[in-house]
């Protein structure tokens, strides 16, 4: 017999309790690809150091090998990922593995069986260059003089996403050095090349362009642009590198780390080394300190390295799983030191996004501890919603709790996208010409607005009293209809996928004072019944952002489980409705022993690869041939919050019991 829905949040709540940290903070950890701990190796080979580390990342690397020789996006994938396999595959030999190894004879065979290297993507193609594989005239030029670039020119830097534009400025600089760091034993990995290292075109582009495209155009400029840096004839390059690594050190983070994010700080470290900075420059050494207590975890006796960490985003969680649970600030030493933490962290200094919003103070959050650049809309939007219900009863903290709102608040109205909805950093970060240029081949270089930030910012405006009538909030209610799919189904961008979408529309609707009982809303609710599994449960596939058959389908996860449950209960079903109770049945029933839940699949995404950062129709039958890319989601980024398990399915037990 199944535990009732009370004795499992009573379980859920205690454990939750005993993973706070001394600090007042939540946080789980943030897995995603083999590629972040082969580039630390690789990163350390070409700084000249030993990572501390380095015998346990190694280890985390064997483990995650698929039986077939490959390393794969995400678990379960149905295919293994040229660019993770090259990439590990090179890390383990510059770390001096022999290549008869087993493990590494199986990752080469399978590179041998699937193309070779001629296909991986560009940033692969920049770690081969920097081991002297790739020739570096051979890829994209991302020249330093981008930092000059007006606000008004399409280019600009503060055009392209936060984590393009963060890693676009220390990769500029290591673009026009072109340094190389030979594997001394390892040579040029000769052995990956069984036709011979030099019968490889190595000038073939990731993605044929069409004749007469704007892909051929910047192909042509690219082309260019390698020639003048080779006869060193672009003016002022040394200027440019300085104006690049000043733009660097004032963007470094607190912690040492670069906008909270993998990418710009490894190659933050390895531009600063490469310009004469030593190991010991306060810089250098605090970015390399970084990468010890908070961004790396222990697992079957391997070290594996976070490519993001999300304490705020998961402290804030965790705060709302309490509060929709019953307890108090005042009955709840806990949630007190989680709200303080909360409070300390809010952004009150301008960062990059002020560059293109003029006239907004910040009051936002960011999902790092240290980050305080990138303040993100879906961190405030949560942040707003968790504040508004503990506003009432905040007692001594309630001036900083009211201060707080008021500057958020001010904020979030600031970054709404002129289509009415809310991207995560910045605001109508959309002009798709950048997607066109040749080193914009690796994922997504834009943040254009999406359905599930803009819906968590209705519900947090809904909690704070706001309606369909007020202005802003009928802005984006008409985004969101004109997102919702034929079936009823809106797309996840930021968690897998349309499961997550429609998780957070309807209670961001319902919260607004939507009529639920609307007919889009109802055959959104009908869509999600639908894909009820015989469990009892809800699961989604990453596979599902390539493969339209994969959408609303596969193994039950307790977090997408948990969004499917607050959806229809948002969307009016009866406490008794069969799907609900069998929902709710299939979280009790899956809940471990020590009140936490199992999960091993991904249910976030960093960026589904489609290089434009929104919805595209998966219906193009030559859409694998644009993007380059299957259901492996090879220039795609999922990730695994490790604490989604927990706070959703409280959240949504919560909810139950409440009403």
């Amino acid at each position: 017999m199944n535990p009732s829905i009370e004795q499992t949040l009573a379980r859920a709540t205690t454990w939750l309790l005993g993973a706070q940290k001394p600090e007042g903070y939540w946080v789980g950890m943030v897995e995603s690809n083999s590629c972040i701990e082969a580039q630390w190796l690789l990163c350390s080979h070409i700084l000249g150091i030993d990572l501390p580390i380095k015998a346990g990342v190694m280890q985390a690397l064997f483990n995650r090998q698929r039986p077939d020789g490959s390393w794969d996006i995400y678990p379960d994938a149905p295919a293994g990922d040229i660019n993770s396999t090259v990439e590990v595959y090179a890390a383990l030999r510059a770390m001096g593995e022999p290549m008869d190894r087993a493990e590494l004879a199986r990752a080469r065979a399978w590179i041998h069986t699937h193309g070779g290297l001629k296909d991986v993507r560009v940033f692969t193609r920049y770690w081969l260059a920097l081991i002297g594989i790739w020739p570096w005239k051979d890829i994209p030029n991302l020249p330093p003089e981008i930092v000059r670039f007006p606000l008004w020119f399409p280019f600009n830097i503060y055009n392209f996403a936060q984590w393009a534009r963060a890693t676009m400025v220390p990769l500029a600089v290591l673009c026009a050095r072109r340094p190389v760091y030979p594997l001394p034993e390892a040579g040029k990995l000769e052995e990956l090349f069984p036709n011979g290292i030099a019968n490889l075109d190595f000038s073939i582009p990731v993605k044929k362009s069409r004749p007469w495209s704007l892909e051929a155009l910047f192909e042509w400029i690219d082309k260019g642009l390698h020639r003048l840096q080779t006869w060193r004839l672009i003016p002022f390059r040394e200027n440019s590198i300085k104006l690049c690594l000043e733009w660097m050190i004032r963007h470094q983070d607190a912690d040492g780390a670069w906008g909270g994010i993998q990418p710009p700080w490894i190659y933050g470290l390895m531009a600063l080394r490469g310009e004469g900075y030593g190991l010991n420059h306060p810089v250098v050494a605090r970015g390399l300190a970084a990468l010890g207590e908070h961004w790396s975890y222990e697992r079957d006796g391997g070290t594996h390295i976070q490519a993001s960490e999300s304490p705020i985003w998961d402290t804030l969680f965790c705060l709302l799983a309490m509060v929709e649970a019953g307890h108090t600030l005042a009955e709840t030493p806990a949630m007190r030191r989680a709200l303080v933490y909360i409070l300390d962290h809010q952004i009150l200094e301008p960062g990059d996004w002020s560059m293109n919003v003029k006239g907004i103070a910040c009051g936002g959050w960011a999902f790092e501890r240290a980050n305080v650049r990138y303040p993100d809309v879906d961190d405030t939007a949560l942040a707003l919603l968790v504040l508004a219900k503990l506003r009432s009863a905040s007692g001594d903290l309630r001036g900083r709790v009211d201060f707080a709102i008021e500057r958020a608040l001010a904020w979030v109205f600031g970054m709404q996208c002129a289509n009415g909805g809310w991207a995560a950093f910045d605001r109508d970060n959309d002009k798709a010409i950048i997607s066109k240029i040749p080193f914009c081949n690796f994922g997504e270089a834009l943040d254009p607005p999406s359905v599930d930030v803009t819906a968590h910012v209705l519900e947090a405006l809904g909690a704070l009293g706001m309606r369909g009538e007020h202005p802003e909030v009928a802005k984006a209610r008409a985004f969101i209809l004109a997102e919702q799919e034929p079936e009823g189904s809106w797309f996840g961008r930021w968690g897998v996928n349309h499961i997550y979408g429609i998780g957070a529309v309807l209670p961001g609707l319902a919260a607004i004072g939507e009529d639920m009982n609307a007919p889009y809303v109802q055959k959104a609710a009908a869509w999600l019944v639908g894909k009820q599994n015989a469990d009892g449960g809800w699961g989604e596939s990453c596979e599902s952002y390539m493969d339209a058959d994969w959408i609303g389908r596969g193994a039950s996860t307790p977090s997408q489980t948990a969004w499917a449950l607050m959806a229809l209960m948002a969307a009016g079903l009866e406490p008794a409705a069969p799907p609900l109770t069998r929902g709710f049945e299939h979280l009790c029933a899956t809940q471990r022993a020590d009140g936490t839940w199992d999960e091993a699949h991904y249910t976030a995404t960093g960026f589904p690869g489609y290089g434009v950062g929104a919805r595209i129709d998966l219906r193009d039958p030559l859409l694998q041939e644009k993007l380059g890319q299957g259901s492996e989601l090879s220039r795609g980024f999922m990730i695994s919050f490790n604490m989604y398990r927990h706070y959703f399915p409280m959240i949504a037990l919560a909810r139950r019991i409440a009403g």
